[in-house]
């Protein structure tokens, strides 16, 4: 045998030992795919989707969704499926298989317009609208790997909250091992506009021949999210709006990296607020809270969303000034704070505590702390907001008891509290 057929049978030898093809091999065996794909009809303003799993042995044991059975129908599947009443459960082949199912698009929102539509020639909803939220018993380790996939008519594009090219997106959530689509969606006869700011890159999309002000939110965005760069550590890689006019609802709806705002909405009211800020802060916070202290997150979100304003100069210090007088004003009609959902006037009184807040820390400190170390705190920890979170994070920051928010002070929270005694000093 000569040299080079030594060196041969060696290589072989070794390929077939080698320590890392079995690991390859491994890291894969506790993968399933996971490939939605989404179906408009239009003219009947509804979408099929179909579910395809696919394994390398029974990774996905059991999916169990939560559904509207006056929306969602035709649910078909391979392996075990049993419908009952507001639920699917689903137990795929130790290979995986299909299921599928209809749903009707249009959501009417108080009866004051749609935060789901499908027309002729757009839509604008939300991937939770037509995949239910669904709950997995998968082998403990198993991971999904996600895609989402649209069919759609000819001329129409979509845009989603995730990366990637025409009509086919990566679905990745880093803090889940079952990535489920999630945000908004908006499809048809599209305007798009992008820039990257901040390090985020955004996309403004709407349908076209309509009154969508894309270029004047890019530049809105573009005076105001550096300035945001500087409370919330890390911004999001991606952010999506979404936009669309009559007959969708006349407000603003947040998701985890998108968010839609009608078309008619001012980027900034005569108030000096701004409904597009807002969600801004929503989207890159992620904040939520327990039940009873939305006004927490609803307050920050609103009072950063005038903040932005003021350090960009996008408006000046008199109509800053102008427009904190008018949240005081405002606040004298809400009588509490910690009921099951704030807006209006509780949002308005929730803004006033948290500039009381921001006042007695700088004044506390000689300006060096501020408001903006409380959020910071808040966010590093991640956790649901409730009043002993935040007055906890406060304390740390301030170095003692914080007045602003003595019970006393705070109309209606110590009847919400789970533990009374932790809500006065």
């Amino acid at each position: 045998m000569n040299y080079f057929s030594v060196f041969t049978v060696l290589i072989a030898i070794a390929a077939i030992g080698m320590p890392g093809a079995p690991c390859a091999a491994q890291s894969n065996d506790r993968e399933y795919d996971m490939i939605y794909t989404v179906t408009p009809d239009p003219g009947k303003a509804s979408a099929s989707v179909q579910l395809h799993v696919q394994q390398p042995r029974s990774l996905l044991r059991e999916i169990r969704m939560q559904i509207d059975p006056d929306r969602i129908s035709d649910v078909i599947g391979s392996g075990i499926v049993n419908v009952d009443d507001d639920e699917i459960r689903w137990t795929p082949t130790p290979t995986g298989g299909t299921l599928s199912w209809t749903v009707s698009i249009p959501h009417e929102r108080n009866s004051n317009g749609y935060d789901a539509w499908l027309a002729d020639d757009w839509g604008v909803f939300r991937a939770e609208d037509i995949i239910p939220r669904a709950a997995t018993r998968a082998l403990r380790g198993s991971e999904s790997n996600t895609t989402l996939n649209f069919r759609l008519p000819r001329g129409w594009s979509v845009v989603t909250e995730y990366f990637g090219n025409d009509t086919s997106f990566k679905v990745q959530r880093p803090d889940r091992f079952f990535d489920q689509p999630v945000g908004w969606i908006v499809m048809g006869n599209l305007g798009v506009r992008r820039d990257e700011i901040a390090g985020t890159r955004v996309a403004v999309a709407a349908p076209v021949n309509q009154t969508n002000r894309r270029l004047e939110m890019l530049a809105l965005l573009r005076w105001t999210l550096p300035e945001l760069a500087r409370i919330v550590p890390t911004l999001p890689r991606r952010l999506t709006i979404v936009s669309a006019g009559e007959p969708m609802w006349r407000g603003a709806l947040s998701a985890p990296a998108s968010l839609f705002i009608q078309a008619e909405r001012p980027l900034i009211s005569e108030n000096a607020t701004s409904t597009l800020l807002h969600e801004v802060m929503h989207v890159t916070t992620g904040m939520r809270s327990e039940t009873g202290y939305d006004w927490i997150v609803e307050g920050i979100a609103e009072y950063y969303s005038l903040e932005l304003l003021r350090r960009s100069d996008s408006i000046s210090e008199k109509r800053y000034k102008n427009a904190r007088r008018s949240q005081r004003e405002w606040a004298q009609q809400a009588d509490t704070l910690c009921g099951p959902s704030s807006s209006g006037a509780t949002t308005a009184l929730a803004v006033t505590t948290l500039a009381a807040l921001d006042r007695e820390l700088r004044n506390n400190s000689g300006g060096e702390l501020s408001l903006d170390d409380v959020t910071s705190e808040l966010l590093a920890t991640g956790e649901a907001l409730n009043l002993e979170r935040l007055r906890s994070a406060a304390k740390r920051i301030g170095g003692g008891n914080i007045e602003t928010l003595h019970t006393d002070k705070l109309p209606g929270c110590s009847d919400n509290s789970r533990d009374n005694s932790q809500l006065s000093n």
